[in-house]
């Protein structure tokens, strides 16, 4: 799960490397992501802001999705029953 995470935070870096983007942001709301991102660089404080903000908003439609339709577990289930078949 973990590794999968990583692998998408990393194929979202790659997309966004491969992408210039000229645009014009304020100086100090760069100034102020790169005081918050510990970045190497403005490019690099970027990605960073801009990953977390795509990790919360992904973290939020889960959330929504999940207060749709609540996860439920299948009558009987057993978590000692799952645990002894392996």
């Amino acid at each position: 799960m973990r590794i999968r995470f990583y692998y998408r935070i990393f194929e979202s870096y790659l997309k966004i490397i491969l992408m210039k983007v000229t645009a014009i942001i304020p100086d100090e709301i760069v100034n102020d992501v790169q005081e918050y991102t510990h970045g190497k660089n403005t490019t690099d404080s970027l990605i960073k802001a801009l990953l977390d903000w795509l990790y919360i908003k992904r973290i939020q439609k889960l959330n929504s999705e999940v207060r749709k339709e609540p996860l439920q577990f299948v009558d009987g289930f057993s978590i000692e029953e799952l645990r002894n078949t392996r």
